[in-house]
């Protein structure tokens, strides 16, 4: 062989790995991403093959390497990561969304026409399901009441859950069918709201409401699949490439396997399932599912409840509410019993996520991961996780760090409660309240999400609700309590990095490094330099996934 055919050879396979190491070309765009140290990185395309990142760099330099590739133009749109949601509930989205959803009304009155508008629509419906309710919203003062839901239906059983879930809101029917009475018990970690001569009122809070439960008829699969379809449209619609669903049961988990199994998941599912009883017995028994269908599907962590909510005055508090003496809120599981379910997910091997609003639910959860570290101590490694972490006495709030314990927040909550937040616990409490930057100058990674469908699914409300503290409307001017605000780039590592982290999967998540997936969304404006009075109203352009498309927004 002569030496210039020799040298043509070494050219030629010097170059062919780079040649052929891409089958994706997304150029002529604003590229954003972070890197693994969480500083913010600036690109004009972005090389992907076999659904990961090749590399980012310039639209001259990635168009050299990337031979045969397909191309796509960004035509100077922004390019972001995929956000990721950390924790929300994907099925009962699509339940939210498919049946009456009442999350926009603003008063009893408008709230009641939907009702009746929804029943008019449906008559073969044997029960009139849905939620996304506030009294505080409706400024009604008190929660509503079966009689105001029976001057709509009367004919058939209605069940509303309140916007964080936390609550119920029956008709007559529903609460006859479900053989509540005056003489009926509150259940523990519940209560039935009563008239002033002790009939049970309408309104079921947390434990209350599975006495209307255990009456509904069962959702069907076929109500299930509708569910998840709807979901994850609109997750893809809104730039979500990836959640933590917070709860999941047996059926779920097998509905999702289905889905991955037939390519059909259009989101990253990290599950986590809920409690550790028979459904956590049976997903459990060969051990956490890591990385199923290309990394589509990972069931690896539990959800437990410490408490309720605010807006229901069912979160548990150290002290009696401000705004309700007689009340505390309430506490689900006595001490013992939370450590032994902790140590039981600990003993296969599985992360420990536990929702806890109030401040004394906050100090339980942190006692009883305590405890449970202690006959195994290599679970700190697991990554548990506060979810929430909500209203967290001042004191409390360092043992985030000696517990290495992840803050699963949602921003979008602080926004949404603080037209009530310091009426229902004080101005002294509310200083460990949404309180972002004292858990971030700490050291404690915080992991962002919404709690969707308790808040919108859209990653952007969150982004903006954590830089401003302010409402869609720029209220408060300046933001409230903004000394806790984010940075926007604090902030969209919560929702990219940091999110991953918390799932375990920030080799290959959260960032648009070489070697992950390559799960990126387009939008319309540069988020980045644009005033952050504009985030909220960010729309996507383009959803990708595994370097996949699986959404675009109509012309």
């Amino acid at each position: 062989m002569n030496r210039s055919l020799c040298l043509s050879l070494l050219a030629l396979l010097a170059l062919s790995p780079a040649t052929r190491a891409a089958d994706l070309l997304v150029s002529n765009v604003n590229g954003y991403t972070l890197d693994g140290s969480g500083k913010l990185q600036h690109f004009q395309a972005l090389l992907v093959d076999q659904g990961k990142v090749v590399a980012t760099g310039t639209s001259a330099d990635l168009s050299q390497r990337a031979g045969n590739a397909r191309v796509v133009d960004g035509h100077g749109q922004t390019l972001l990561p995929g956000l990721i949601d950390a924790h929300g509930h994907v099925l009962e989205l699509g339940y939210a969304r498919n049946s009456v959803d009442l999350s926009s009304t603003t008063s009893l009155d408008e709230a009641l026409a939907k009702v009746k508008a929804y029943a008019a629509a449906h008559p073969e419906a044997k029960w009139i399901r849905g939620g996304g309710w506030n009294q505080e919203i409706w400024k009604l003062g008190r929660f509503p009441t079966a009689r105001e839901l029976d001057t709509v239906v009367s004919d058939r059983p209605v069940w509303l859950s309140r916007i964080d879930g936390h609550a119920g809101w029956a008709n007559s029917a529903a609460i006859k069918l479900a053989g509540v009475t005056k003489a009926s018990k509150d259940p523990s970690g519940g209560r039935i709201e009563r008239d002033a001569n002790g009939n049970p009122d309408g309104v079921f809070v947390d434990g209350a409401g599975d006495l209307v439960n255990a009456v509904i008829p069962a959702l069907t699969t076929q109500d299930k699949v509708a569910a998840l379809d709807t979901a994850l449209a609109e997750m893809a619609s809104v730039g979500l490439t990836g959640v933590s669903d917070a709860g999941i049961d047996l059926e779920s988990y097998q509905l999702y396997r289905q889905y991955a199994d037939a390519h059909k998941l259009t989101a990253r599912i990290y599950a986590m399932i809920r409690d550790t009883g028979d459904d956590f017995d049976a997903i459990s028994k060969d051990g956490p599912l890591i990385g199923y269908g290309n990394d589509f599907l990972t069931v690896r962590a539990v959800k437990l409840f410490a408490d309720g909510a605010l807006g229901s005055r069912g979160a548990a508090m150290l002290k009696p509410y401000s705004d309700d003496p007689r009340n505390s809120g309430l506490l689900f599981l006595p001490p013992a019993t939370m450590t032994a379910k902790i140590e039981k997910a600990f003993g296969k091997g599985y992360q420990v996520g536990i929702h806890a609003i109030g401040d004394r639910a906050n100090r339980e959860v942190l006692d009883s991961f305590a405890a449970a570290y202690k006959t195994h101590p290599d679970a700190r490694a697991l990554r548990n996780r506060v979810e929430h972490a909500q209203i967290v006495s001042l004191q409390d709030i360092p043992r985030f760090v000696n517990l290495q314990l992840i803050a699963s927040m949602q921003p979008t909550h602080a926004t949404s409660d603080m037209n009530m937040a310091e009426h229902r616990i004080g101005h002294d409490r509310i200083k460990g309240a949404y309180a972002w930057q004292r858990f971030l100058k700490q050291g404690t990674v915080i992991a962002g999400g919404s709690d969707f469908p308790v808040e919108s699914p859209n990653p952007f409300y969150g982004l903006y609700s954590a830089v401003t503290r302010e409402d869609h409307q720029g209220k408060p001017p300046g933001g409230w309590y903004p000394q806790q605000d984010l940075t926007l780039t604090e902030a969209l590592r919560a929702f990219t990095l940091d999110a991953a982290y918390a799932e375990h999967a920030e080799k290959t998540l959260g960032t648009l490094e070489p070697g992950k997936w390559a799960d990126f969304i387009l939008v319309d404006h540069d988020v980045m330099k644009d005033p952050s009075s504009k985030l909220w109203n960010t729309r996507v352009l383009q959803t990708w996934v595994g370097g996949r498309q699986v959404y675009a927004a109509r012309e």
